[in-house]
């Protein structure tokens, strides 16, 4: 629904990564993963926070349940901040190997 029905130009290319149901199920929150900066995820965001309405009556429809919670989406960020990490510490063994190397040639 998120690359082919919604419309909006706003919405840059992104997947859900977590749904969190409420306990009772009248909320949910829905973590998404946007490809780009951080102007392109507010943009995203901004425009599925627009489309909510469009976006539950459409699940409503699909699902054939007789409530479908409110939604509320977030930018999930995880993904970029692992990538950030990993580059980190691979930076950092390759210091290490090259101190390790240095040490062992005196």
């Amino acid at each position: 629904m998120l690359e082919g029905e919604l419309s909006d130009p706003r919405i840059a290319f992104c997947h859900v990564t977590e749904v969190v149901l409420a306990p009772g199920g009248k909320s949910a929150r829905i973590f998404i993963a946007v490809e780009g900066g951080e102007k392109e995820e507010q943009e995203t965001l901004a425009a599925l926070m627009a489309a909510r309405g469009y976006i539950r009556h459409t699940l409503l429809e699909r699902l054939g349940v007789r409530h479908v919670p409110e939604l509320a989406f977030q930018i999930d960020r995880s993904e970029k901040i692992t990538a950030r990490m990993d580059e980190l510490l691979g930076r950092m063994k390759k210091r290490q190997k090259k101190t390790s190397a240095e040490a062992a040639s005196r």
